[in-house]
């Protein structure tokens, strides 16, 4: 699902170069390393749930080759989805991998539906996550009814031999809202 590329590409930055640094409850939940499904399960009661806008072959943005170490122009998956909280869009996620990556490889993103691509992440132990990246998202790369500026966005690589997945989850200011009524299930 290519958005508009009128806006350049986000400078993602690791937790040690970022300035100005956000509040406190906003660096817990970008720098969070345990599992975000889990997480927004906790803060919803168990009301979590994952809405699939966009799931294909695509032409993976240039940051988004750089990060998989990928010729600029490379080809791969497209998973685009809203994590919810009792059906409200909290979260809007892109995951991308290399085609040549993924075939052969048993990950089978295209099968996924309404399931969780996190959790399958943290679920198998074979994925090493790399550092987590953050930057104040492009409004212009989010879908149309969730389009915000500077909506703090974060990204990481998960690695398994030869196969890199690389997973941005842009949250959403309804999740804020959410995080601050219930500050005891976040």
């Amino acid at each position: 699902m290519q958005h508009s590329n009128s806006s350049p590409a986000p400078l993602w930055l690791p937790q040690g170069r970022l300035t100005p640094l956000p509040d406190p409850m906003t660096r817990d939940w970008l720098f969070d390393e345990g599992s975000l499904t889990r997480r927004l399960t906790r803060l919803s009661n168990d009301g979590f749930s994952v809405t699939p806008l966009f799931e294909g072959w695509d032409r993976l943005r240039a940051d988004e080759c750089a990060a998989l170490d990928l010729p600029a122009g490379s080809e791969g998956w497209v998973r685009e989805v809203y994590l919810r909280g009792h059906g409200e869009a909290w979260v809007f996620a892109r995951s991308v991998a290399s085609r040549s990556a993924l075939q052969g490889d048993g990950l089978h993103m295209d099968e996924l539906g309404s399931r969780s691509l996190g959790e399958l992440l943290f679920c198998d132990h074979a994925f090493q996550r790399r550092a987590i990246e953050v930057c104040h998202y492009p409004a212009d790369w989010l879908p149309h009814d969730c389009r915000a500026d500077a909506l703090w966005g974060r990204r990481s690589r998960f690695d398994r031999g030869a196969l890199s997945v690389l997973v941005a989850e842009i949250f959403l200011p309804s999740l804020w809202n959410a995080a601050r009524a219930h500050p005891e299930n976040c």
